[in-house]
């Protein structure tokens, strides 16, 4: 998409194409739990195009015709080269560094799509549902098992998370990952969400902060 770019905390455009997002569900026991879903014997795992990015500080839109939209507050890894089949170091060294993105999901459209047994991305897919941050370098995130991230919705907290609940660590996930198929440079990575989703609304005020790296104000229309 020609409005998103991925950008560095220094505000700098990183000179990576934007390539797809693989998105990974139920990686926290909690959130399983508040939906009610079954723990998953391995990652499960659907993706998104590029058309579904955009920038994170922009309003963020929603659909108005479609039922409810829930936040999904995640870690996104943007990728920086070819892995497929990858070791465990192989991994590490595709890693650029680490973001916060939306994994927006329309729940009235998904829960019909399940109840037929039929794949999410008219509820997950569409434009603009994965509103994606800055990037920090790996160089700042010496530990990916311990990584703090949280959401506000009008000064409440609704989303608070830590890597180290995750069921699969980030990786984890990448080595299953690149096992199936191959993640390229400007791939980015979605590891999860834990509990706490819940409806948005037009005139919503959001912050989302990863640690002490960075924190991002935006709202929905």
């Amino acid at each position: 998409m020609d409005h998103y770019k991925h950008i560095g905390n220094d505000g700098k455009v990183i000179p990576l194409p934007v390539g797809k997002v693989v998105c990974v569900g139920r990686n926290y026991l909690k959130h399983i739990q508040e939906l009610n879903n079954e723990v998953p014997s391995e990652p499960l795992l659907f993706m998104k195009p590029a058309t579904a990015l955009c920038p994170l500080h922009q309003p963020i839109v929603i659909p108005k015709d479609k039922g409810p939209c829930h936040n999904e507050l995640e870690v996104a890894v943007l990728i920086k080269e070819t892995i497929t089949r990858a070791s465990i170091k192989e991994v590490k060294e595709a890693i650029w560094g680490l973001g916060l993105g939306l994994d927006l999901t329309l729940r009235d459209v998904q829960s019909k799509l399940k109840a037929k047994g039929q794949p999410w991305e008219r509820a997950k897919a569409f434009d603009r549902s994965c509103p994606v941050s800055q990037f920090i370098e790996k160089r700042h995130v010496p530990d990916y098992t311990n990584v703090g991230f949280s959401l506000t919705v009008g000064g409440d907290i609704r989303q608070q998370g830590n890597t180290q609940h995750m069921m699969y660590s980030i990786i984890e996930l990448l080595v299953e990952i690149s096992n199936h198929f191959t993640l390229v440079a400007g791939d980015i990575v979605m590891t999860g969400t834990p509990e706490g989703v819940g409806p948005l609304f037009a005139e919503d005020h959001l912050e989302v902060t990863l640690d002490n790296h960075f924190a991002v104000r935006t709202f929905v229309v």
